[in-house]
């Protein structure tokens, strides 16, 4: 299955970037007021697409050479990609209050770039690395 790692890999950050501008916009949407983001199309458009980036990274991590957590980076990912979830659902709808929403939606894409300079740096600390160390 290595063979497919390129493909794999490619599909893992396609769909990682489609689903952080999926919720970037329907965030500003439901923030502006808009019916459209609870609608049932799009969450469940959500859901595939986060379902297909799930899929793919549970393939890369079939393909890694190391145990997941031997990877300090991965365990960050892994850790703020809770976080991003949590505050993505109160920013959608849990939070009591406007101003609580936006905070948490904030919170939320801050916590996805943080996940993706991860990605991109190999690095628990992602683009902090290289101003801390």
């Amino acid at each position: 299955m290595i063979e497919f790692y390129p493909q794999i890999k490619h599909a893992h950050v396609g769909l990682a970037l489609l689903s952080g501008a999926f919720f970037a916009v329907r965030g500003l949407a439901a923030i502006a007021g808009m019916r459209w983001p609870r609608w049932t199309a799009v969450r469940i458009t959500s859901y595939v697409i986060d379902t297909g980036l799930l899929t793919a990274a549970l393939m890369l991590l079939t393909l890694l050479p190391s145990a997941f957590f031997a990877n300090g980076w991965l365990t960050a990912k892994l850790v703020l990609l809770v976080l991003y979830i949590v505050l993505g659902v109160f920013a959608m709808r849990r939070a009591a209050g406007r101003g609580a929403r936006i905070a948490c939606y904030v919170a939320a894409l801050a916590t996805f770039g943080m996940v993706y300079t991860i990605a991109r740096a190999h690095h628990p600390l992602g683009f902090l690395h290289g101003v801390v160390g």
